[in-house]
């Protein structure tokens, strides 16, 4: 029964298209392209990396689908942490996904694991993942030359498993992870981020209050007013004491994004997975655009960050591997949404390495994780800063933020005259 229960799930599971039209890709080293492969009824010789990947220990693949994004993301979540925290340290775990070449949406994503271990630990963590009728558990083994992968049971099967040959493939046109960055990474309208946080309510109570604050805004009629000047930058980038100088300097009103009516959530939306936290996000760019609506009738209005710091940071994250494999700088993905209020100028703060580290060392430990990871990890950073540099309509204006903070607000003051007439 659980070898055919699992059989059901498997076709449910890649409904998007038939197991011999996807493609798998495993991320087994960060640096090079991820390991493509299709599945095939007949034996294929294999080569290379794919015999040093399939001849080194017991491997396992578990994926993750629902119809249900919510308990998808949350699940893959859940398997994620328990995997970090229970496998044992002679056992690679690495992200996995298939999907359809080209195809939005089809991604189904997963995790590899490579188990050294005698006996073998990850097939007990393996059973419990099995009752979870939205994760469907592979195994692959190896003959010679040949590496097949079938269903995985943790009971000795009576009737023999079919085989499916692992079968090289080349290198799609796009990365995988950029198929599903609109429907579950960056948000391109207010409707579609509003969704995301009415059907995870039940679960993230705190969700209902969030969309009231949403719904308790006014729409901006976007009507002729002052400027809105955008101040964007990564860590220690000097951009708080930059906004604020503005502020003084031009007589302006100073927002932030997320606003700070969401400053109590922030912590729980952070710890909940990327499609819930992303959505967050997104609609404190609308609540921060109603009040930039406002109070530009007033008096310019410097803001500090806005939907390039949430989509970049989204899309980097997103984006598995080498700074290759962002999606193309004509891609819609770097489109500004249609519904969101632009500002009359965006400044994008960069600091050189040296001074960046300098700052680093004096600041203070308010950062959020993506802040964290920066520090830790120059290609993320990279990926940001490309992302940043690729959005349009408005694009950004690169600022060199290394002098001093004086050196920079004049310099700042300058382009903002230039620019919106000050």
């Amino acid at each position: 029964p659980n070898v055919v229960g699992c059989t059901m799930l498997s076709r449910a599971m890649f409904r998007c298209g038939q197991m011999c039209s996807r493609v798998f890709a495993v991320e087994f080293d960060l640096r090079t392209e991820p390991l493509y492969f299709t599945l095939s009824a007949k034996p294929h010789i294999l080569h290379h990396d794919y015999q040093r990947f399939f001849g080194d220990g017991k491997i396992f693949s578990l994926y993750i689908d629902s119809d249900n994004r919510i308990q998808k993301a949350q699940t893959h979540a859940e398997i994620k942490t328990k995997l970090s925290k229970k496998i044992a340290r002679d056992c690679d775990v690495l992200e996995t996904c298939s999907f359809i070449p080209d195809v939005k949406n089809s991604v189904v994503k997963g995790f590899c694991i490579r188990d050294k271990s005698t006996p073998g630990i990850s097939e007990e963590i393996l059973k419990t993942f099995r009752q979870n009728e939205s994760v469907c558990v592979f195994s692959y083994k190896r003959d010679g030359q040949y590496c097949w992968q079938e269903l995985w049971s943790p009971v000795n099967q009576t009737e023999k498993a079919e085989r499916q040959y692992v079968t090289p493939a080349s290198t799609p046109l796009y990365h995988p992870s950029t198929l599903d960055i609109r429907s579950s990474d960056v948000f391109y309208s207010r409707d579609e981020a509003y969704m995301v946080l009415q059907e995870c309510s039940d679960i993230v109570p705190e969700s209902k209050a969030v969309l009231q604050l949403v719904d308790e805004q006014v729409e901006s009629c976007g009507g002729v007013g002052f400027p809105v000047i955008v101040i964007e930058g990564l860590d220690a980038s000097g951009k708080t004491t930059l906004t604020e100088a503005l502020r003084e300097s031009l007589n302006a009103t100073l927002l932030k994004s997320p606003p700070q009516c969401l400053a109590p959530f922030r912590q729980r939306f952070d710890s909940e997975p990327p499609v819930i936290r992303r959505a967050f996000y997104a609609l404190g760019n609308y609540i921060t655009a109603a009040q930039m609506g406002k109070e530009s009738l007033k008096a310019p209005v410097i803001v500090d960050r806005y939907w390039h710091s949430t989509a970049a940071y989204a899309i980097a994250t997103a984006v598995s591997g080498r700074l290759e494999n962002l999606p193309r700088p004509d891609s819609e993905l770097y489109q500004w949404p249609e519904d969101l209020l632009r500002p009359n100028l965006v400044l994008l703060l960069n600091v050189n390495p040296e001074e960046r580290m300098r700052r680093l060392r004096d600041r203070g430990q308010d950062k959020t994780i993506e802040e964290n990871e920066l520090e830790v990890n120059q290609l993320f950073r990279l990926k940001v800063e490309e992302a940043y540099k690729r959005i349009q309509n408005p694009s950004c204006l690169s600022v060199d933020a290394s002098p001093s903070p004086q050196e920079v607000l004049q310099q700042v003051l300058r382009l903002i005259r230039n620019k919106c007439h000050l």
